[in-house]
């Protein structure tokens, strides 16, 4: 696909053909969502990505969400929501079935599947056009990028740069300039003379540049300018359960709703197209250290996130709000325990007890000097809410200092991989490694064209609908 070209409008008997629904159309036709293309004006979209959420974690979200708010997840709404599509999004990269955040959001961002690692650079070398850079020439469309990574990460820099290296996150940031209206997240490093290796001060060129420059909570919530650039941590914001347990953090970073809100509020208050990306970035880091606690707080995290944008959008018949996942990630689900399964239930509740994630559980025990077995024993017994046994910790310290260990699956042959193995033998919550997986993920849309999400999507297709409605 050519990136600076939008595709065809595509008919729903299209659709069928290239999915290979043909059998299943009578159902499609039934359903309000593949209903052919309809023609409403859109003005703005608002493209939600719970990065990493392999799609057995919309349920094990909606369960958390009953047990410790005694309600569901807005997603959950949405998806049995007969106005909204729904669909499936095909993530594959272009040189492997299963997709990094960098090549997934390069594919929706600049129409082409490039491969794992690149930002909108293809396979032969040649550069595409981000999104961000073709809307604001066609439409001088207003663009947003939301994350609670830093806001240079792979799936933010899909929508508005080009790199060959997603880790080139110094020169990402240099293509945001006047590219991007609303930037917040981590990542304060990348702009910091300081901290970058050109020495350059890129946070004074946004200043200069009439953006208005904030570092913490209290500062966003001040904000009125309409330009903004928001960096709250050096990397990455911290995990939602963190936060939580922490006052100083509470109380000096922002949420991703926080975030998400001051954003849309910006760009709903104009007349101009926009697009406005906001990704709950940690659900990924937390399946990739097989931790359920810190996953379901973010999770839960971005559902309130999506619950802000679907209220401050309702009754408005110019706004589409889509959610997806970009990949799945160690595909956690929750496994048959005792007899009959009788376990099981109870198991998933103990989730409750947590109170720190595993990343903060490791950099504690790091801190201690001469930290041994009955400090992390201690530390998880504290913050996760059971005990080891000795072979267990002997276990965990062996692996820790970099020892062998048997551990067949070579997946989880590493510090986190076995301590998500310990909390599973507790909570119920079995992982199939630490990595991404192939797996198809969740798409919802609700607002105009909505049905451009139904069915079978290509994670590359979405670039052509989005310039399609927006450029």
């Amino acid at each position: 696909m050519n990136s600076e070209r939008a595709p065809r409008e595509v008919s729903r008997r299209d659709w069928l053909k290239a999915a290979g629904l043909g059998g299943t159309a009578s159902f499609l036709t039934s359903s309000p969502a593949a209903a052919a293309p309809r023609a409403e004006k859109v003005r703005g979209v608002v493209f939600m990505v719970s990065d990493g959420m392999s799609p057995g974690v919309l349920t094990l979200a909606e369960s958390y969400c009953r047990l410790t708010r005694r309600r569901g997840t807005s997603w959950w709404s949405l998806f049995n929501n007969r106005a909204a599509a729904r669909g499936l999004m095909d993530t594959a990269s272009a040189n492997s079935m299963v997709t990094d955040s960098a090549a997934a959001s390069s594919a929706w961002g600049g129409g082409r599947r490039v491969n794992n690692g690149a930002i909108n650079v293809d396979p032969s070398g040649r550069e595409l056009s981000p999104i961000a850079a073709i809307l604001k020439r066609k439409s001088d469309a207003r663009i947003g990028l939301v994350t609670t990574a830093t806001v240079t990460h792979a799936t933010p820099a899909g929508f508005a740069a080009s790199a060959p290296a997603r880790t080139d996150e110094a020169s990402i940031a240099t293509q945001y300039l006047n590219r991007v209206d609303v930037i917040l997240g981590g990542g304060s490093g990348y702009f910091d003379p300081r901290q970058r290796p050109d020495r350059r001060d890129l946070s004074r060129d946004f200043e200069n540049a009439g953006y208005r420059t904030i570092r913490d909570r209290d500062g966003l919530l001040a904000a009125g300018e309409a330009r903004l650039l928001g960096t709250f941590a050096t990397g990455h914001l911290p995990f939602s359960i963190d936060r939580g347990h922490d006052a100083r953090l509470a109380a000096t970073i922002p949420t991703l709703t926080e975030m998400a809100t001051a954003a849309l509020s910006r760009f709903l208050a104009g007349d101009k197209p926009f697009l406005l990306q906001i990704e709950g970035a940690r659900i990924d880091h937390a399946a990739h250290l097989n931790d359920i606690a810190a996953l379901l707080g973010d999770q839960l995290a971005f559902d309130d996130a999506l619950a802000a944008v679907l209220a401050m959008t309702a009754g408005r018949d110019d706004i589409l709000v889509v959610a997806t996942s970009d990949h799945g990630n160690s595909n956690p689900g929750l496994n048959g325990m005792g007899s009959g399964y009788s376990e099981s239930t109870r198991r998933f509740e103990r989730i409750l007890r947590c109170t720190a994630s595993h990343e903060r559980i490791f950099s504690e025990w790091k801190k201690i000097e001469h930290g041994g077995a009955d400090q992390l024993k201690s530390l998880i017994a504290g913050h996760l809410g059971f005990n080891l046994t000795a072979v267990e910790i002997d276990a965990l310290l062996a692996i820790l200092s970099e020892h062998d260990v048997l551990e067949w699956n070579h997946q989880l042959e590493k510090p986190e991989g076995l301590l998500g193995q310990l909390a599973g033998n507790h909570t119920g919550i079995g992982w199939t490694g630490t990595t991404h997986t192939s797996d198809p993920t969740l798409v919802s849309a609700i607002g105009p064209q909505a049905e451009r999400f139904s069915g079978m999507v290509t994670n590359s297709d979405v670039f052509g609908h989005l310039v399609e409605m927006l450029g």
